[in-house]
């Protein structure tokens, strides 16, 4: 088979995945190339619309490149912007962000938001990561997956991994390698919160007694609290047997502090979600008068800051042991004015779904990458003066700002990204949309 030829050309964009965009001739992708780049390549994989390729040389360089911090960039999937400013990133995905309202939801808003912005290193405090034992290597591999294998990168450490779990990539490695059931721990989810970090392992065989040992020595040595997940999220379990115990953070300018499960979802980046809270309460000018939904709500992040400002709030989520913490949240933070609901969001609502009873002046929703076409229209009739619509997918956004703006009546009156997920091509975005 003969070696493909090698090019030069002149990258014109950046894909919704971060990589190089060359046009002329058939499309190409290339990772690691940016906008105005005169670079080398060769091409990889054949698709029906572009071709994958290789970046082999960068002969003239953006003035928008740096050196990447991280030594593993380039083979890891954590990151995939690390090459590029911080700044210039930012603006790429406010780019992202435009382009999609306009081109999908035919719509500008009024006025544009400046980003929201928070540290871009050491900041992430939620993480899946894999773990392999490899044969040739007799050694254990811990790590997210490789960009373009499904196998998990040889790392030593991480630079946007909240501290200290960036530093133990290389001891949770060694640490598996000893175990007897090395072969039967495929993952670990991390929690970083204010109150210690949680390391939950996915076991798929029971850990005897010698394991058992190595683990709570771990533990100990690192500060960290160990967990075991043999089956599904209810089995987590600490080393002890006893039920996985409360983590919390706390949104100091509401005087709130969250209590949450090592499994559960929460934003990312610390600052910027607290940042965030903060920006979404004043977006929407709450009043003592104010009535607010929170779709969406989780553990009660947006819902418990809203309740400090509004007159009542009211969150809905379809997952039982989130709302659970959200009631417990309110509990531990005095709050007698936030109540919470358990519903399937995915599916349009009835009229009668006894969240929906008694009126609304605001509404908040936060919905997952799959957006929140089920719920538009009872959000049109529920007939809001103001709705704040936060976002992790551009795509979702602006589908569902077509429909809120062309057929419900909004105006949409600023919009702006978030840079929850910095050195990644994640774009989160919020939208706040009025009544005429």
């Amino acid at each position: 088979m003969s070696v493909p030829a090698e090019e030069v050309a002149i990258v014109s964009a950046l894909t919704h995945e971060g990589e190089g965009v060359v046009r002329g001739g058939k499309t190409a992708f290339v990772a690691g190339a940016l906008p105005g780049e005169r670079i080398r390549f060769r091409r990889t994989r054949r698709h029906r619309q572009h071709d994958d390729a290789e970046l082999l040389e960068v002969l003239e360089a953006s003035p928008l490149r740096v050196t990447p911090r991280c030594a593993h960039f380039g083979i890891c999937g954590g990151c995939v912007l690390q090459h590029l400013d911080p700044a210039a990133q930012l603006a790429a995905k406010e780019t992202e962000l435009r382009e999609a309202l306009a081109r999908v939801a035919r719509v500008e808003p009024r006025r544009w938001l400046a980003p929201l912005a928070g540290p871009v290193w050491g900041y992430r405090r939620r993480a899946r990561l894999g773990a392999k034992y490899v044969y040739r290597k007799e050694r254990v591999l811990v790590g997210f997956r490789e960009r373009a294998a499904p196998y998990v990168a040889d790392l030593a450490g991480c630079e946007v991994l909240a501290s200290p779990a960036g530093a133990l990539i290389a001891p949770l490695a060694a640490l598996i390698a000893r175990l007897t059931i090395r072969e039967q721990l495929p993952q670990i989810e991390v929690a970083v919160a204010d109150n210690g970090t949680a390391l939950v392992l996915r076991v798929l065989e029971a850990p005897g007694a010698a394991d058992l040992a190595l683990l709570r020595e771990f533990a100990a040595s690192h500060r960290v609290r160990v967990y075991l997940q043999p089956a599904g999220l209810a089995s987590v379990r600490a080393l002890d047997e006893a039920p996985a115990a409360r983590l919390n953070y706390a949104l100091p300018e509401f005087d709130l502090t969250l209590e949450f499960l090592p499994t559960d979802f929460i934003q990312v980046n610390g600052a910027v979600n607290a940042a965030l809270v903060a920006r979404a309460v004043e977006l929407l000018e709450l009043t003592p008068a104010a009535r607010v939904l929170d779709l969406f709500c989780g553990l009660g992040n947006f819902t418990l800051a809203l309740a400090r400002r509004a007159g009542a709030a009211v969150g809905v989520e379809g997952e039982t042991g989130l709302i659970e913490r959200a009631r417990g949240n309110a509990v531990l933070n005095g709050l007698g004015n936030a109540v919470f609901h358990v519903a399937d969001l995915a599916a349009e609502p009835a009229d009668a779904a006894p969240w929906l009873k008694g009126g609304y002046s605001h509404v908040l929703l936060d919905p997952p990458r799959t957006g929140a076409r089920a719920v538009l229209g009872a959000i049109a009739r529920l007939a809001p003066a103001r709705v704040l619509y936060i976002s992790c997918h551009p795509g979702s956004l602006a589908r569902d700002l077509m429909e809120l703006v062309h057929q419900h009546g909004f105006t949409l009156e600023a919009a702006g990204v978030v840079d929850m997920f910095a050195h990644t091509a994640h774009v989160e975005s919020l939208a706040l949309l009025v009544r005429p």
